[in-house]
């Protein structure tokens, strides 16, 4: 290690937002705020909280999906963006992300309230529905065109993630390691020029254990799994992540997907979409769009298989 890496101070700022905490590890000099740093990391975060949860009756998202039918909108510029990506996204997996699946979040139980079989049907009703044929977006503002429940928790934790590193950045910071959860932002590298090391979590309903680990350098990652938040049904296991051709849960999904892509919202987005997919129509996907992404799979012995495609994750199939 350079003497110039042993001059640095290691900084490890956190807090609350969207139900977990955000992180932020990073090496500077002593000229670094770190009390400002971490309340403008704090109000980043706070932002899109305030703007994109389904669980704030008042927030931007929330009142937009209460709007009238054909009634424009106008929407804060993070929100905007979002939903812009999410929307592209949206077109270019066929529909397999989808912004507009709160009706079904709600009506499965995976809401504000318990699981109510009236709200599923109505839910798989609109099933047929993509959000990005029947939402507008232009000029900062929005409308439905038809009914429409938005939820942007397969992307916004991402974004948000986004942001961290933006702030970090802006402060003269160029190498960290944020996120939010389990989606993380890797900006350069380590003082000793090494990657930063991220562990890839293992598909496990009752603890958390590292699968494999991964080293990134300027880069995001995102996973979408199927062992953190679901339901039992009939003695069956139903993950949170919604099938928008059915407006139900995946019924036939890899335990999770992990993503490695530029920006953490992308990762984020891409991971939520190739769960949908599947392995086999999912790699194939991911193959041709150029996306590096891990697919976890779990066996009928108990092992869990893995089958990957990128420079980082062209792995074979393995236990």
């Amino acid at each position: 290690m350079s003497k110039m890496s042993t001059d640095l101070v290691r900084h490890a700022l956190n807090g609350p937002t969207m139900g977990t905490r955000w992180s932020a590890l990073f090496f500077s000099d002593s000229s670094v705020d770190t009390v400002q740093l971490r309340a403008e990391l704090q109000a980043a975060v706070d932002a899109v909280d305030r703007q994109m949860s389904t669980w704030n009756t008042d927030s931007d998202l929330m009142r937009l999906n209460a709007a009238p039918i054909e009634e424009w909108r106008p929407l804060p510029f993070h929100m905007v963006r979002v939903l812009g990506l999410g929307l592209a996204i949206g077109r270019a997996s066929g529909g397999a992300f989808d912004v507009g699946m709160g009706e079904a979040v709600e009506a499965w139980g995976f809401g504000r309230t318990d699981a109510d079989p009236l709200a599923i049907r109505a839910a798989m009703d609109h099933a047929h529905l993509p959000t990005h044929d029947i939402l507008d977006l232009a000029n900062g503002q929005a409308r439905k065109r038809a009914p429409l429940s938005l939820d942007l928790n397969g992307i916004a934790k991402g974004y948000g993630v986004d942001l961290l590193a933006d702030v970090l950045e802006n402060h003269g910071v160029s190498n960290a390691l944020v996120g939010i959860d389990g989606e993380m932002c890797a900006l350069g590298h380590r003082p000793d020029g090494t990657a930063w090391t991220i562990a890839i979590e293992a598909p496990d309903y009752k603890k958390r254990t590292p699968f494999s680990m991964l080293a990134l350098e300027d880069a995001a990652v995102a996973t979408s799994g199927d062992y953190r938040h679901w339901i039992t049904v009939k003695d069956r296991r139903l993950s949170h992540t919604m099938d928008p051709a059915r407006g139900a849960p995946l019924l036939q999904a890899p335990a999770s997907v992990t993503v490695i892509a530029p920006t953490c919202a992308e990762a984020d987005a891409w991971a939520t979409a190739l769960m949908v997919m599947g392995v086999e129509e999912g790699l194939r996907f991911a193959q041709q769009a150029k996306l590096q992404a891990l697919f976890l799979t779990r066996q009928p012995d108990g092992t869990v298989q893995s089958v990957g495609t990128g420079p980082l994750f062209g792995v074979a199939d393995r236990n």
